[in-house]
């Protein structure tokens, strides 16, 4: 059974640094995301993978939660830490928390 966080479980480690990883589609990315997260979206996931740290536990998020849970079992049976973010950026919107808009920015980019 993938491993799932609902929004205030998962506030609380991103607000302490835990590191996310946004499956989305650039376009939504660029509607709406958390700051600091990582634009990996589901469909490239398999070929960037690598640039998940397997030793550290890593949030995943999309608009509603399903694409990040398909992307949790995926990563889960490959060895990563990884947990969904049950609800996605609906239910983090929802509640009044943060949002940034635009591009990614990448460090050192």
């Amino acid at each position: 059974m993938p491993k799932t966080t609902d929004i205030a479980t998962f506030a609380a480690a991103y607000e302490a640094g835990a590191p996310v990883v946004d499956v989305r589609e650039p376009y939504e990315y660029e509607a709406g995301h958390l700051r600091g997260a990582t634009l990996i979206p589901l469909g490239q996931l398999g070929a960037r993978a690598g640039e998940l740290d397997k030793n550290t536990t890593t949030y995943l998020i999309c608009q509603v939660g399903q694409r990040s849970l398909r992307a949790v079992e995926a990563l889960e049976a490959a060895g990563y830490d990884v947990i969904n973010v049950d609800g996605g950026m609906s239910a983090w919107a929802a509640q009044g928390r943060p949002i940034e808009r635009g591009p990614e920015q990448r460090p050192g980019a």
